[in-house]
């Protein structure tokens, strides 16, 4: 806890007496803002400079209110004290009491008998306690037009037992140090949060880069990339290799964006994975995994999904589509450009909606490959605001036939993005390819 030095004793030669009063003010003020430089913790740097406040302004008692709370009206808190009372913790609704109008009007207030006040709050207190309030002098704590709280001396003892001008300049004085010192001690913490969520997001990132499967050399089958627009993403791909050669594979958007889009993409992801093992068919594994979603994904949030399973062998595939992208299945030789629409609404939204029976039945053969994307590459816009859109993407598509499957992920995204077009999502794609030229299909 950070203690203030004992003041220094008052002078006995009364023709000096304002000088040493002055003097005395002077070195309070000095010790109280080197404190708040100092300390990391405002809040006992005036609980010990309370005592000195009143101490040095010959008061009963002196305590701090801070606001609390984000609204309109906010509640005002005795946050430190020092006297023969402990009034830490009192509540007063906002614009209550002699305090609450000083913090509301952002005015300094100088009442020399609350009895004469209409509006002093501290009867019941007084009456709880045994201390009886004559007197108070209170300043706004505040930043410009931002309140902050105020700081209240009670109970003037010596001289004329009345504060004074003198008085008043003194605690103003004080309460802007002490604004300054609550502004930097607030601006401090939320950097503080700030740099802990950030390193939350760095790890957040990581765990989801391991959620996707690794890149897959020239060879394979499927191919897929993901782009997150921010650091974490509610995209996610993956392909699943079974013992007996054939391929699960499925790209997955779930709605909404930030921290709980990922959580649930994440949680989609290891649905796939662990259903997959028992599934027989992409609808059934649809249907599977949206009767556990529906168990617990939180109301408003859906995933839409696209699975399948492919023979790369002999390029038979089966594609359940169920509320996502219509998947574009390519034909490099003939150029021509099938479209696969969904079959049942997204996942998340109702037990039963998924129709285990809706699926896709492909062939694939050499030059053919199956295209599935997410809504972030038909929803990237140029300056002026025109999306891709499907059609631009079948374009693009054609465009990147040309290279080898490992690259076309890489090549799609780079076009996708080109000419200036603004990302608003994130941006998946995973391609799954034809056997290769002189592999009868059978």
């Amino acid at each position: 806890m950070t203690r203030l030095p004992a003041a220094s004793k008052a002078t006995k030669h009364p023709a000096h007496s304002g000088t040493a009063e002055t003097d005395g003010h002077l070195t309070l003020l000095a010790e109280m803002m080197r404190g708040f430089a100092c300390s990391g913790d405002f809040v006992e740097v005036l609980r010990a400079g309370l005592a000195r406040i009143a101490e040095s302004l010959g008061a009963e008692a002196s305590s701090m209110f801070l606001l609390e709370g984000e609204a309109a009206e906010p509640e005002i808190v005795c946050s430190a004290c020092s006297g023969p009372v402990d009034i830490t913790g009192l509540r007063l609704s906002w614009g209550a009491g002699i305090v609450g109008r000083c913090i509301a009007s952002n005015a300094t207030l100088m009442v020399r008998d609350v009895r004469k006040d209409p509006g002093f709050a501290g009867g019941a207190v007084d009456a709880a306690t045994g201390f009886r309030t004559r007197s108070i002098l209170v300043a706004p704590l505040s930043l410009g037009e931002e309140r902050l709280g105020a700081i209240e001396i009670i109970n003037k003892r010596r001289g004329s037992r009345l504060f004074s001008s003198r008085d008043q300049a003194l605690l103003e004085t004080l309460c802007h140090a002490a604004s300054l010192a609550i502004a930097n001690m607030r601006l401090t913490a939320r950097f503080v949060e700030q740099e802990r969520m950030n390193r939350e997001l760095e790890l957040a990132a990581a765990i989801q880069r391991d959620l996707l499967p690794p890149p897959a050399p020239a060879g394979f089958p499927a191919h897929g990339l993901m782009r997150p627009m921010y650091r974490v993403s509610g995209d996610f791909y993956d392909v699943i290799e079974r013992p007996d050669g054939r391929l699960w594979f499925c790209v997955a958007d779930v709605s909404g964006k930030g921290m709980n889009a990922a959580l649930l993409m994440a949680r989609t992801s290891s649905l796939f994975r662990c259903l997959a093992k028992q599934a027989g068919s992409p609808g059934e594994l649809a249907a599977a995994i949206n009767a556990e979603l529906c168990e617990t994904v939180s109301h408003g949030m859906f995933v839409t999904l696209a699975c399948g399973l492919y023979d790369p062998v002999g390029g038979g595939l089966r594609l359940a589509n169920a509320g996502h992208e219509p998947a574009l299945l390519h034909d490099q030789v003939t150029g021509a450009m099938r479209v696969l629409e969904a079959g049942s609404p997204p996942l998340g939204i109702a037990p039963g909606l998924v129709d285990p029976a809706a699926e896709w039945d492909l062939r694939l053969g050499p030059g053919q490959a199956l295209y599935i994307f997410t809504d972030g590459l038909t929803e990237a816009a140029d300056a002026q605001g025109r999306m891709l859109e499907g059609e631009g993407v079948a374009a693009l598509i054609a465009e990147c036939a040309v290279h080898p499957p490992h690259q076309r992920p890489v090549v799609l995204l780079e076009g996708v993005m080109g000419q200036g077009r603004i990302q608003r999502d994130d941006l998946t794609v995973l391609i799954v390819a034809g056997p290769r030229a002189g592999v009868a299909n059978s």
